[in-house]
């Protein structure tokens, strides 16, 4: 691997970087991204955006090409009712133990992802004060759907809260030393869809028009060996579930059959393919195996509808 981060060698300190220098800076950063960095785990490209988001993953990649030694200072600015986090990341060479420069982070409870979750039952959402419950409006598939929600605990996401703080802080201050953010952008990944849109903005490479669904003419493909039980059966019912671990939110698809058993899934693509199957009225063809909390979905496609056929 070609280059260096010239500006932070002991005699460049003194003196401005040269054109060169920079040049060298942000092809090394393009060459660890092309060499080692990987499309969903180190970076992501938010739709209508023109730069891809750097994530946590990715940005130690790159402090760890350029030596880059990270110090996170935490100040606690919570309340009672509110987790609440803000995080000084300081930068310095691990070579010469010069200070670089800090990026800053903030996370807060009463952010929509975490300051709400989905009522366990509806005894849960009328048993809750009716301040700390609401009925919302999502987008999804086949159009706007309605959901109950009651209010988190502050002390149930407070670490989740620190290190989306940390990690905000990381990114930036990886972004600001290396000069990354001709390469990245930051934290667009973290908005609600609706506050990606305007971020964007209007100059904003615009993602492609989503085809018309046409109803399935082929049949799927036999599953794989060992891909565990497999059934066809029509899409009588899909419903979400969402939560929050210290990964993030997560959201499972549960599809109920024809068969009136249901399978579920936490992968988005598979949930994309039911939906699709339900809204052209097809059926799908699905592997499961039986896991810990039910069927679990190993793969999935449409296939043709039988007439009359609803198993």
């Amino acid at each position: 691997m070609t280059g260096s981060l010239a500006a932070y060698a002991p005699e460049s300190l003194q003196r401005s970087a040269t054109a060169a220098e920079i040049r060298s800076q942000v092809n090394l950063i393009q060459e660890v991204m092309q060499a080692v960095m990987k499309d969903g785990i180190h970076f992501g490209t938010i739709p209508g955006t023109p730069k891809p988001s750097l994530y946590k993953p990715g940005s130690e990649k790159i402090l760890s090409t350029f030596r880059i030694a990270i110090e996170p200072v935490v100040t606690d600015l919570s309340n009672p009712d509110e987790a609440r986090f803000r995080v000084e990341t300081r930068a310095t060479s691990q070579g010469t133990g010069a200070y670089l420069g800090s990026g800053v982070g903030e996370a807060s409870s009463f952010e929509e992802k975490y300051k709400w979750r989905k009522a366990v039952c509806e005894q849960e959402f009328d048993e809750t004060p009716e301040d700390r419950r609401r009925k919302v409006w999502k987008r999804g598939s086949d159009g706007p759907y309605q959901i109950a929600q009651v209010r988190t605990q502050p002390a149930d996401v407070a670490n989740t809260i620190l290190k989306m703080a940390k990690k905000r802080s990381q990114i930036d201050v990886t972004l600001t030393v290396t000069a990354a953010s001709d390469v990245f952008a930051q934290d667009i990944e973290d908005l609600p869809a609706e506050i990606q849109e305007a971020v964007a903005g209007d100059d904003a490479p615009r993602p492609a028009a989503k085809p018309t669904i046409q109803p399935p003419q082929r049949k799927a493909s036999a599953p794989p060996a060992g891909a565990g039980t497999v059934v066809t059966v029509s899409v009588r019912d899909i419903a979400e579930k969402t939560g929050q671990n210290d990964s993030g939110p997560w959201t499972k698809t549960n599809v109920t059959g024809g068969d009136g058993k249901t399978y579920g899934t936490f992968d988005a693509e598979m949930a994309k393919i039911a939906k699709d199957a339900k809204k052209a009225g097809a059926q799908v063809q699905i592997s499961y195996v039986d896991g810990k909390y039910g069927r679990d979905i190993q793969t999935i496609a449409i296939v043709d509808r039988q007439p009359g056929a609803e198993g």
